[in-house]
């Protein structure tokens, strides 16, 4: 059994980019009912138990054999170490396009579980939801509970690209939205932030998974300043995610040269699934995400709040014109012009999203969501920093995943510092400004 990608997933497969959750836990771990657990979970989404091979010109997702599909690997060791290990570790094309360990430390009562899943079956909600169904069946094991009687319903279908479940639209309109985008990066072309890594010479040609190796810096608020930016968010007429760019930009903007304006852009991944007729409900593993890039004029001196101000109205407009439907079409041009997804900072945003649900005994004691790629090409000289941004039970978090090839962990602490402290800013206002949105040019 096989099914085709379309363009748009097709795009995964040369980055080679993956989802890597991870769960620490505290507590004893049933390793049989949470191995029957993940075997329940790729029975029930046969992507998860596929390969990528070339079909002709294009590429297909294919069933593994019985004795090749993804089964849970369990090891002990220490637990710092394996996140490490499970972060750099990839999923190659040929192999499973999902991968779950458990490593346990030798006293039983510490765990790490970290499952891998490849962007072209996933995004960064189906992914949360995969990982908290595991938990669900495996808390239903752990309880003795029966599961559901299934009948003959037959093997699980397979789930249908999105780009094929967006309304109908006129080739001439997506022809025109497509050369406006393209006319407004040759207009406004996004500075990028240098790397600090100074590359040897001689290297320019070789391939960054030869040079150094992924590490995350990350960002964490506590739930009562996490409930502090959400006020301020509010009563400034704006979205956490608007101040959150709004951070990133400054921080990038101090990373480059001059006290002037400088022409920055800001990615965003917009979600799909809700917006579709009838809506796509997380649990379905296909990536269900487009994305909306800015360009702001950005100097040292940019107010943050009329940063983010910026930010939420062109997102909110982007939205209500119905654009981010426009841009899913044209995502297979990218690879032809890559300009229209190049920016100076990427911000997810999972939003608040509900951590697992485990029996009694067993505690998470942190949940994180990290993107990882093969590739992040030191050779350029530049590129934009990613943020990937989520609230796991009231608790926001911002990973800066990078490869050391490129910018050093020195380098990512200071930025990730630097981000705090914008947020922290925000979140400590007593009494934001009226709500009001101010263009910034660019």
């Amino acid at each position: 059994m096989h099914r085709a990608l379309c363009p748009v997933e097709a795009l995964y497969v040369g980055q080679r980019s993956r989802a890597v959750l991870s769960c620490t836990l505290r507590g004893p771990v049933d390793v049989a009912a949470l191995s029957a657990a993940f075997d329940a979970l790729t029975d029930a989404n046969p992507t998860l138990r596929t390969r990528i091979v070339q079909e002709g010109t294009g590429h297909v997702l294919r069933l593994l054999d019985e004795d090749e599909r993804p089964r849970l690997a369990t090891r002990t060791g220490g637990v710092g170490d394996a996140y490490a290990a499970e972060l750099n570790r990839p999923l190659p094309v040929g192999g499973p396009l999902s991968r779950a360990v458990l490593v346990s430390a030798p006293d039983g009562e510490s765990h790490l579980f970290v499952l891998v899943v490849d962007h072209t079956v996933t995004d960064g909600h189906s992914s949360i939801a995969l990982h908290n169904a595991l938990w669900d069946r495996y808390r239903s094991l752990v309880d003795g509970e029966r599961p559901a009687a299934t009948g003959d319903a037959g093997p699980p279908p397979w789930p249908a690209p999105v780009s094929r479940l967006l309304p109908p639209a006129d080739a001439a309109d997506t022809a025109k939205y497509l050369e406006g985008r393209l006319a407004e990066t040759r207009l406004h072309p996004v500075e990028l932030v240098p790397y600090d890594v100074r590359r040897p010479s001689g290297t320019a040609g070789r391939s960054a998974g030869t040079d150094g190796h992924i590490e995350v810096s990350r960002l964490t608020l506590e739930a009562d300043l996490t409930s502090r930016l959400r006020r301020t968010a509010r009563a400034s007429g704006v979205s956490v995610h608007a101040l959150v760019a709004a951070s990133l930009l400054a921080a990038a903007r101090r990373r480059l040269d001059g006290d002037g304006p400088r022409t920055l852009g800001c990615l965003s991944p917009v979600d799909l699934r809700s917006r579709l007729s009838p809506p796509l409900p997380a649990s379905a593993m296909v990536p269900a995400v487009t994305t909306h890039l800015q360009t702001l004029a950005v100097s040292r001196t940019s107010e943050p709040l009329e940063l983010a101000r910026a930010v939420h109205t062109r997102l909110s407009d982007f939205l209500t014109r119905g654009d981010h439907l426009h841009e899913m079409r044209i995502t297979p041009e990218i690879p032809r012009n890559p300009a229209l997804q190049l920016a100076t900072v990427i911000a997810t945003n999972m939003g608040a999203v509900p951590g697992p649900r485990l029996p009694s005994g067993l505690r998470a004691v942190d949940v994180r969501l990290v993107p990882a790629r093969e590739q992040y090409f030191p050779q350029a000289g530049r590129s934009p920093v990613m943020a990937c941004v989520v609230s796991f039970e009231g608790r926001l978090a911002i990973e800066f995943p990078h490869s050391t090839a490129c910018f050093s962990p020195d380098f990512m602490r200071a930025f990730r510092d630097d981000v705090r402290t914008g947020l922290l800013r925000f979140a400590t206002a007593t009494a934001p400004e009226p709500a009001h949105a101010h263009a910034v040019t660019g």
